[in-house]
């Protein structure tokens, strides 16, 4: 990143300066077939330079209409003591403006505001406005969070969708590392799909991260990731670091993901989740899959079938390679288990499927996991 900066300062520097043409007065050496050269290697600079010059015109006009969405997330929480009013303790978050039915919310991470309660959360606008939330919904096994706000002027996000996104995108994120709020930085996206992360609390059961270069720091948790659309593809959760800093690995919860769960926080209060029934093997690898008759690794392979699960009455068996769920192509087992879990209750799915060596379609109605998991 330090380099592209460097970069793109002498580019600058470069493109402001003079030329000099190829006339001369009499009592003056002749240009050389060199220093001309020199002069048409300048001139092709600075045409391209207006290509990288564009590129960064687009970047400001994503973060002008972005900054204003963004907010900086204050949560005040007892110390290690339990006190409060002598010695808080302040964790510092950031969060995006979203609107839904009228209303407006901020969607963040919970892990930003989970120690402390409605009335010791501010949020700062970008206009430099304090308002508090008016009601805070929970999911712990997304991490997400949504904060119920009321205020003149508020402007919403604009989303867009993250399944769209591929390898090597352009992204901004926006949020407030180390407490400096409405900071930008940009990157790319570097991979997607990551899974099974360890995030330090066990509860983050649902992942299906975006994996980006761009600088994400503490204080980014609950940030927007943007395309250059200006649209928001992700809210910014994790880094992987030795230092606890940004070390080019940073991680994204899609936006997809998290407005399903957003939506169900908001309509019912909590997230209701869908189940199929089937136990997979998280060790189906390799030499595995080949031997099923699979050229790649993919697919979810059933171990066990619960008694009267929708798999049961599907007809999956064990030994059944789950390969499609919902015209979806499975990469693993935590793929299936994160799409199963974000699809609506009692919806009717299409499974491809491959048993003894031959593909089949079966079809099964997703149930309701509160029934069997309280």
């Amino acid at each position: 990143m330090k380099l592209t900066w460097a970069l793109c300062l002498s580019l600058t520097a470069t493109a402001g300066s003079v030329f000099v043409t190829s006339a001369c007065r009499a009592d003056e050496a002749p240009i050389t077939t060199v220093a001309l050269a020199r002069e048409q290697q300048y001139a092709d600079l600075a045409a391209e330079f207006s290509l990288l010059e564009k590129h960064g015109n687009l970047l400001k006009r994503v973060v002008k209409l972005t900054i204003p969405t963004v907010v900086h997330i204050e949560a005040q929480h007892a110390d290690a003591e339990g006190k409060l009013q002598h010695r808080p303790v302040e964790d510092a978050g950031s969060g995006v403006l979203i609107r839904w039915t009228g209303k407006f919310y901020v969607l963040t991470n919970r892990h930003v505001i989970k120690k402390s309660t409605l009335e010791h959360i501010r949020i700062k606008l970008s206009d430099g406005r304090h308002i508090h939330p008016t009601r805070i919904w929970e999911d712990r096994e997304t991490d997400i969070a949504l904060l119920a706000v009321e205020a003149k002027g508020l402007v919403p996000a604009r989303l867009g969708d993250s399944s769209k996104l591929e390898m090597g995108d352009y992204v901004v994120a926006l949020g407030s590392p180390f407490g400096l709020s409405h900071s930008v930085s940009y990157g790319i996206i570097s991979a997607k799909g990551r899974r099974d992360l360890q995030l330090g609390d066990d509860s983050v059961r649902y992942q299906d991260f975006l994996q980006t270069d761009a600088a994400i720091n503490p204080g980014n948790s609950g940030g927007p990731l943007v395309n250059l659309r200006g649209e928001i593809v992700g809210i910014n959760t994790a880094i992987a670091s030795n230092t606890g800093v940004h070390e080019g690995i940073g991680f994204s919860i899609p936006i997809n993901m998290a407005m399903v769960v957003a939506r169900q926080l908001i309509e019912h209060g909590s997230v209701v989740r869908a189940y199929l029934g089937v136990r997979l093997d998280s060790k189906f690898k390799g030499e595995e899959a080949t031997s099923s008759g699979l050229t790649r690794v993919e697919g979810a392979r059933v171990t066990a079938i619960t008694p009267k699960s929708p798999a049961e009455t599907a007809d999956i068996h064990v030994g059944d390679i789950i390969l499609e769920f919902d015209g979806i192509r499975i990469e693993d087992d935590s793929h299936l288990i994160n799409l199963v879990s974000l699809t609506p209750v009692n919806k009717e799915v299409e499974l491809q499927l491959l048993r003894d060596g031959a593909r089949q379609s079966l079809k099964a109605k997703v149930g309701n996991r509160s029934e069997i998991e309280p």
